[in-house]
């Protein structure tokens, strides 16, 4: 009974690994966070439902191919698995490409069939499209102007890391410290950022 109950787990293991694959590898390339167990697994029939299918396409393809010009081998097996786990990687990094290039939201949008975004937050698409210096204001009054090389996903965790980093003082004079190479600033520290719009328009220039 026990090795029956193993055996239909690896069984479904094995079934779903191209769909755990592809999540893999999309969670792994995106800032999106990862969902709960329960929705990792309907993902990954979902995607272990897009695999199965291009690889029947695959599979009638490379018959067909084997039959009449030339063979490089019997499709069993072991083949229909490497070449799930070969179309989970690809069909994971293409979900990833057109998630952070924004490619599939961008027509929706032209559409009129959405107005949102495929970036995980708002915070998340200003800061990745805005690419301009910013101004920090900080919880205890203080003001941190600087290049936003890196930024938290979200709001309320992680860090800001500012290069060529100046604090404004109260007099709005801009005190630069030339030198160190960045700040570190914690997420929660930080009540509101400005974008400068004449640095992004410098830049465009």
């Amino acid at each position: 009974m026990a090795e029956g109950i193993s055996g239909n787990i690896i069984d479904l293991v094995v079934f779903l690994l191209p769909g755990f694959v592809c999540a893999w590898v999309f969670y792994g390339l995106t800032s999106h966070p990862k969902p709960s167990q329960f929705e990792r697994i309907i993902q990954a029939l979902i995607y272990t439902f897009i695999v199965r299918s291009i690889v029947t396409g695959a599979e009638w393809l490379l018959i067909t191919i084997g039959n009449n010009f030339f063979s490089i081998g019997q499709w069993g097996k072991s083949a229909e698995t490497l070449i799930s786990l070969v179309i989970a990687l690809c069909l994971g990094a293409l979900f990833a490409y057109s998630v952070n290039a924004d490619v599939l939201h961008r027509y929706l949008r032209k559409f009129k069939l959405t107005t949102r975004t495929s970036h995980p937050s708002e915070w998340f698409y200003v800061f990745s499209e805005k690419v301009t210096f910013v101004v920090l204001h900080l919880r205890d009054g203080r003001r941190l102007y600087g290049w936003p090389k890196e930024w938290p996903l979200e709001p309320d965790k992680g860090q800001f890391y500012i290069m060529l980093p100046a604090w404004i003082l109260e007099d709005g004079e801009q005190k630069d410290l030339p030198e160190l190479d960045g700040v570190l600033i914690r997420a929660e520290d930080v009540k509101w950022v400005e974008f400068l719009r004449f640095e992004e328009n410098a830049n465009d220039e």
